[in-house]
């Protein structure tokens, strides 16, 4: 860590990342000799390769902007490079390394032949048309396009990066290289995309505390759900928690929350997918036509008594005293359905009180897992039903599941799924970088 801090000191995130990792992985790599001597934590978390570019493209007005793009390739040991490409103005390297080491660990645990990798850039789609967000991915493919390919690199959506600019990215790449390849991943239906993707990160979010739950012989079945953000990740992990027979009373943007004490049923939630999707609304708006719901400005809901809690927005936005409070108002179960929304110091808190707490790149792989699977299709040139790719999606979280557990059981009624997840996931990678050598 004395290395990793002196090399990335002005990258918090990533070193956020990174030590959460170790402090489980370390001890593990003690324990057993084939990984002793070999560096091979130092060498994951160096990306094979950083790439960074300038974006130009011209607005409505004529007028000319400029801004960076990115792309990390983490690590390809046990396959190409995938990861989301995110589009938001908080996007730097030290943002998008934290997700790409995420992503390597993520990847592993899927089982599929994935490597893991993270990029995008800090244009803001939120505000603009769809002609200035098509001109803008237009100019980030011209560039990326050079970097990437179905058998070295398939970035996918994250932030910012939905069915719309995925389009754009898509046309782009197939214009410039003249050939229709599976190089992006969350592609329409009608054009190579898979069944279940836009559903995949939140149903797999739900299906992993569904069986975490199961170890303690609870269910979803009247709890009541607490969901921080309003995405696409949110939306779904809310519709699966509904048909699961769980509550739930809060989703979230960045204005503030918005709390129906009466829950959010699915024909809410239609309205919720419609303002947010296509309207391209604030959550605010929400009370306007539900007027039993109440809208909490600038604020985040885990001061909302709830049996489980899944923070579904954005980084580090769960905090130690969150937590406590979670934990006060008599909270169970903790899934992480963004990538590290948790501080180390809330995490320590659900720790300590043994309560059901699983990590991002556990709980949250069903997004990229999909991702997968539309891979897979898309070589194949076939497409699976929606029935076929759900069963396969919960095959893989109750897979993933069963690692954490193999990996992360303290005693013989506790699991802690950060460490399962952590050395589970490093496994795999470091034999496949130990049987390729040192490169």
């Amino acid at each position: 860590m004395k290395e990793v801090k002196s090399r990335n000191g002005h990258e918090p995130e990533f070193i956020q990342a990174v030590q959460e990792v170790a402090e489980t992985v370390i001890p593990y790599i003690a324990e057993n000799k084939i990984y002793n001597g070999k560096n091979i934590l130092l060498r994951m978390v160096e990306p094979e390769r950083l790439i960074s570019f300038r974006v130009s493209w011209v607005d409505d007005d004529g007028e000319i902007h400029v801004n960076r793009g990115y792309r990390i390739q983490m690590n390809s040991a046990i396959g190409p490079y995938k990861g989301g490409l995110r589009f938001h103005p908080s996007v730097n390297a030290s943002i998008l390394k934290f997700l790409a080491f995420e992503q390597v660990f993520k990847n592993s645990l899927t089982t599929l032949p994935m490597g893991g990798g993270k990029g995008g850039s800090d244009f803001d789609p939120k505000g603009k048309s769809d002609d200035e967000v098509m001109r803008f991915c237009h100019a980030f493919m011209a560039e990326l396009c050079r970097h990437i390919g179905p058998f070295t690199d398939i970035p996918a959506g994250d932030i910012g990066v939905g069915a719309r600019e995925i389009g754009f990215l898509f046309g782009m790449y197939k214009k410039i290289k003249n050939e229709f390849t599976g190089v992006l991943t969350g592609k329409g239906l009608s054009w190579g995309g898979s069944k279940i993707r836009p559903e995949a990160t939140g149903y797999g979010t739900v299906y992993f505390a569904q069986s975490m739950l199961k170890t303690r012989n609870e269910n979803f079945d009247g709890k009541t759900v607490v969901i921080s953000g309003s995405g696409n990740v949110a939306q779904f992990a809310a519709e699966k928690v509904i048909q699961l027979g769980g509550k739930v009373v809060t989703l979230s943007d960045s204005d503030g929350y918005i709390y129906d004490k009466d829950g959010i049923d699915q024909e809410k939630l239609e309205f919720v997918m419609d303002l947010k999707n296509n309207q391209r609304g604030r959550i605010s708006e929400y009370v306007n036509t539900y007027k039993s719901a109440e809208f909490h400005k600038d604020e985040q809901p885990w001061q909302v008594k709830c049996d489980i809690a899944m923070p579904c927005a954005t980084q580090n936005e769960l905090q130690g005293d969150d937590a406590a409070l979670l934990l006060k108002n008599g909270c169970i179960c903790v899934a992480e359905g963004a990538n590290m929304p948790c501080t180390a110091e809330a995490i320590h808190t659900f720790h300590e009180a043994k309560i059901l707490f699983a990590p991002g790149k556990a709980s949250n792989a069903g997004g990229v897992a999909t991702s997968g699977l539309e891979m897979s299709q898309n070589s194949l040139r076939i497409s699976w039903s929606r029935e076929e790719v759900d069963e396969r999606l919960k095959d893989i979280m109750e897979d993933i599941h069963q690692s954490c557990i193999e990996y992360g059981m303290e005693g013989d009624d506790y699991c802690n799924y950060v460490k399962g997840a952590n050395i589970a996931g490093f496994v795999k990678v470091a034999d496949a970088m130990l049987a390729q050598g040192v490169i």
